[in-house]
């Protein structure tokens, strides 16, 4: 979606505002579908954020559309890897998968996850898990500097304790510092990419190894 509303992602004045509240962030319409049931069984106030890009996707329905969960406060590790962990969600999420994939040509491995659930966030620690395997993390998410990124990294880093496991420092990825600018190129410009990505974990990773991994520009 383009435009001054729709482009925006605020979720760093979300969950600073909305605290004791569920702030959930499927990726997609299923996901999505699994949280209203979810939510429609508990007596717990909740927001779904649906991601505005997942309207346009095609989805498989689900037979059991109105019997299946999705679990509040659970990461999904959507791609397993060795080398850096990318922690994301929403719309983000498929643009992190496209760019991993691609990394992969380049002979770095990468694991993603998928977050689902803000506030609860990774309630079971899974994400320090991961990056107790690769050593090295990159927080990604459509929100301005210091927003929701900063929060998964003090959520990880500082509670889950994921600095006793990291031989790089903890980096984010987001959206440019102002508001979505208006229209296609806009919007691609504000918001992260799949080479800014690429970009991102590709420096990341010539810092480890520069001889293996030389400057690509």
């Amino acid at each position: 979606m383009e435009g001054i509303w729709h482009a925006g992602s605020p979720m760093g004045m979300l969950i600073n505002a909305l605290r004791g509240i569920n702030i959930l962030v499927p990726r997609n319409m299923t996901k999505a579908a699994g949280f209203y049931n979810t939510m429609l069984e508990s007596d717990d106030p909740g927001l779904i954020i649906e991601c505005l890009n997942g309207y346009r996707l095609k989805e498989k329905m689900p037979s059991n559309l109105g019997d299946f969960r999705t679990p509040v406060g659970v990461i999904e590790t959507t791609k397993h890897g060795t080398d850096v962990t990318l922690v994301t969600y929403g719309s983000t999420w498929r643009i992190v998968m496209e760019a991993a994939n691609e990394l992969e040509a380049e002979g770095i491995s990468v694991e993603v996850i998928d977050v689902q659930s803000l506030i609860p966030f990774d309630v079971n620690h899974k994400i320090v898990e991961s990056i107790a395997k690769t050593n090295r993390v990159i927080f990604i998410d459509e929100d301005v500097p210091g927003g929701a990124t900063a929060y998964m990294m003090q959520k990880v880093v500082e509670e889950q304790k994921a600095y006793f496991h990291l031989d790089s420092d903890p980096r984010t990825l987001t959206a440019k510092s102002h508001r979505t600018a208006y229209g296609t190129d806009g919007d691609y410009f504000s918001k992260p990419s799949v080479g800014d990505v690429f970009e991102k974990v590709y420096d990341l990773m010539k810092e480890v190894d520069p001889e293996k991994y030389v400057s690509i520009y």
